[in-house]
């Protein structure tokens, strides 16, 4: 893989020392913004890319062959569409897109034109997702689910200041349902399927979710997804039913360590995640993907992708929150 990054966030910060451990992927080259053109080229120097640009077209034009895109959340599908008709695979930061419409679009036409499309959601690569996703019907029926993801923004102080924040900026298609607990959602949805119906009830401030909370009802029983960026908490991950419970005490994002604890008294405690930063695992898959030309495994993740979009969607309309492109 020849990745070219867009955006030089913190997300891409994070994520290039990540990408060097990764075998078969090169970073080629970054694209900035005209303001952030100084530290594109400082990241380019710092990773060794051969390429850094302001300009998204002169990033395609180059010898790229997938990009990542990590920018703002309204610009997820623009980007995206423009890559996969210039026939790039594309890896999309979390949400894919601003709704369902827009997801629906763009990957149909990623299977149109042959590439392969991807959401960048850590969750469902760690093994511990997967050892939950073994061990479920040993809980029995499950009853009830909670997640609780609420982290102090570090740039809610600068929102309520008056700085426009994307984040918190229902223009860029940003709130805490599309930032924090699109994870959740993406936990339960991957557990358990779409469910029968949701709702959403939110903290507002200036138009947009700065925390709330979600209830999916599944038949027999209920999920509440909690995410607040307004106020810190612990990480609670519940899923309960007749015979026991799976408990996790980390943010779904890094999808830490699983204890079960059953009703007769037993506990079985797993952590296969292993020292790998959460960002490793889905990386490799995607290169694997490509490599081998695995677009059955690709598939299923995006419909994932699509069901949970379609839950984000009803539930900001359950809360009343429009973004600008829902009206196109």
């Amino acid at each position: 893989m020849k990745l070219g990054i867009v955006g030089t966030g913190t997300i891409v910060e994070e994520v290039l020392p990540v990408l060097k451990q990764v075998k078969g992927l090169s970073c080629y080259g970054i694209c900035g913004t005209k303001r952030s053109e100084a530290k594109a080229e400082k990241l380019k120097e710092q990773y060794q890319m051969k390429l850094a640009v302001s300009d998204y077209e002169k990033l395609l034009d180059s010898e790229i062959d997938t990009v990542y895109i990590a920018v703002p959340n309204l610009l997820h599908f623009e980007m995206a569409k423009e890559a996969v008709l210039r026939g790039k695979h594309v890896i999309v930061e979390k949400p894919m897109t601003a709704n369902e419409r827009q997801a629906e679009e763009l990957c149909a036409l990623a299977k149109k034109q042959g590439v392969f499309l991807f959401e960048a959601i850590t969750t469902r690569y760690q093994s511990n997702y997967q050892f939950i996703k073994e061990q479920l019907p040993t809980i029995g029926k499950i009853k009830m689910a909670v997640c609780n993801f609420s982290q102090y923004s570090r740039k809610y102080d600068r929102f309520q200041n008056g700085e426009n924040i994307p984040v918190f900026d229902a223009k860029q298609a940003g709130g805490a349902l599309m930032d924090l607990n699109l994870y959740n959602i993406q936990y339960l949805e991957g557990f358990f399927g779409e469910p029968q119906s949701v709702h959403y009830t939110a903290n507002m401030e200036k138009g947009i979710d700065t925390s709330g909370v979600a209830i999916l009802s599944y038949p027999g029983f209920q999920a509440v997804a909690i995410g607040a960026k307004d106020c810190q908490g612990q990480p609670e991950y519940r899923i309960e039913g007749s015979e026991g419970y799976i408990a996790q005490n980390s943010p779904c994002n890094v999808c830490g360590a699983v204890t079960i604890h059953y009703r007769d008294g037993r506990e079985v405690s797993y952590d296969g995640n292993g020292d790998a930063h959460r960002m490793y695992a889905e990386f490799v898959s995607f290169v694997n993907e490509i490599a081998s030309k695995d677009t059955e495994t690709c598939y299923e993740m995006l419909d994932h992708s699509l069901a949970v979009s379609r839950i984000l969607t009803r539930a900001r309309a359950d809360a009343g929150i429009v973004f600008p492109c829902d009206e196109n």
